[in-house]
């Protein structure tokens, strides 16, 4: 079974500034193109950098009001937090604004594992790095969740395709599968125990499976097998001792 990577829903479009890039180009770049982010790139096509609305917003936050008393220095501004902020008030090019380092995915990473470093990061938007770490697009949450727009049909013959027939060796019209909106029901007799948690667990890490009722029956309880007991082998046990 394979996963969709971030290669196929990826922009290979980027919009993309450089260490030297005005300030007032950044900001027209990011209005031009409707987006709220972008990266930014040495010589090399390297990611050194990206820079998003609120690094423009500390920007503007920090700038001085003129009707406003002089704020008097506080140990608070000795943070580290507290000098990048002042740094970027003084940002002149995108250099100087961005944050780093950059958080940026593979191409080859699949859409799960970009979106778990979007949720643990808390971004919107990954740049995309080839094998020798140069740019070759970006992501944005919107991409990763094109996922969960594939056809219904299209869940349940890879549902029967992949974890019935080649990871299981069941024949097609064993186990009925039903998929509606993305939900998979999984009903029928399975001839091991074991052998009904994989299908359940397969399934649920197909691409755009937004939840899995399973409803699958089992004739033999091999978990409950003893040690001087004969155990029940089958096709599937190395998918099973490997999670």
């Amino acid at each position: 079974m394979k996963h969709s990577t971030v290669s196929s829903v990826m922009t290979t479009e980027v919009v993309r500034a450089t260490h030297g890039t005005p300030f007032k180009e950044v900001t027209r770049l990011l209005r031009e193109h409707r987006i709220s982010g972008l990266p930014v790139v040495d010589e090399d096509d390297k990611v050194i950098g990206v820079i998003s609305e609120t690094d423009l917003m500390a920007h503007q936050a920090q700038l001085p009001d003129p009707y406003e008393p002089k704020r008097r220095f506080r140990l608070a501004d000795l943070t580290p937090a507290a000098r990048r902020q002042a740094a970027k008030a003084r940002a002149r090019s995108a250099g100087q604004l961005m944050s780093t380092p950059p958080i940026t995915v593979s191409a080859d990473n699949t859409i799960v594992e970009a979106a778990r470093t979007m949720a643990q990061n808390r971004v919107e938007r990954l740049p995309v790095l080839d094998e020798e770490g140069r740019l070759v697009g970006i992501v944005t949450r919107r991409d990763l969740l094109k996922v969960f727009l594939r056809p219904d049909a299209e869940i349940r013959k890879e549902v029967i395709d992949e974890v019935l027939v080649r990871a299981l060796w069941l024949t097609p019209l064993s186990v009925d599968v039903f998929v509606t909106d993305g939900v998979v029901t999984l009903t029928g007799q399975m001839e091991r125990k074991s052998e009904k948690e994989i299908a359940a667990a397969m399934t649920m890490r197909i691409d755009g499976v937004v939840a899995v009722v399973d409803k699958l029956t089992y004739r033999l309880d091999d978990a409950r097998v003893q040690p001087d007991q004969q155990a029940f082998h089958g096709v599937a046990d190395d998918w099973l001792r490997r999670t």
